[in-house]
């Protein structure tokens, strides 16, 4: 198994027209898919397995929504982000009127290895191949 990826220029207008790898995704798995996957790796059903997490879902967004980082060991850590403007002044500063948007910050866990250096948990003996 590899990552896939192809080459492309950057285009953009003023841009150096260099050529870069983007990574390229052949399907998305669902909860269904994880859930068969996890079954047989554990003495769980199916259902116990979907069941959990469908609740993680519910528990997760609780607990973001409190503005708390649900760490997951191994996984990783997840935040909500905010995306706003500036104002001239932080009494000038309203929810309502700045705050354009939000977002889920999601980082990996990392795993310090021989060397001082880190890897992220997802990303340890990753190979990569052309699509």
């Amino acid at each position: 198994m590899a990552i896939r990826y192809v080459v492309k220029q950057d285009n953009r207008r003023g841009s150096s027209k260099l050529w870069y790898g983007r990574a390229i995704y052949t399907q998305t798995v669902g909860l269904e898919t994880l859930a068969d996957r996890i079954q047989r790796q554990c003495s769980m059903t199916k259902g116990d397995v979907l069941a959990v997490l469908t609740e993680l879902v519910t528990v997760m967004k609780d607990e973001l929504q409190n503005s708390h980082v649900v760490r997951i060991d191994g996984l990783g850590s997840f935040k909500i982000g905010l995306k706003t403007v500036g104002a001239a002044t932080e009494e000038d500063f309203t929810p309502n009127e700045y705050i354009r948007n939000y977002r889920v910050n999601f980082q990996a866990a990392k795993k310090k290895q021989h060397g001082g250096k880190y890897t992220r948990t997802f990303c340890e003996n990753l190979k990569v191949m052309k699509a």
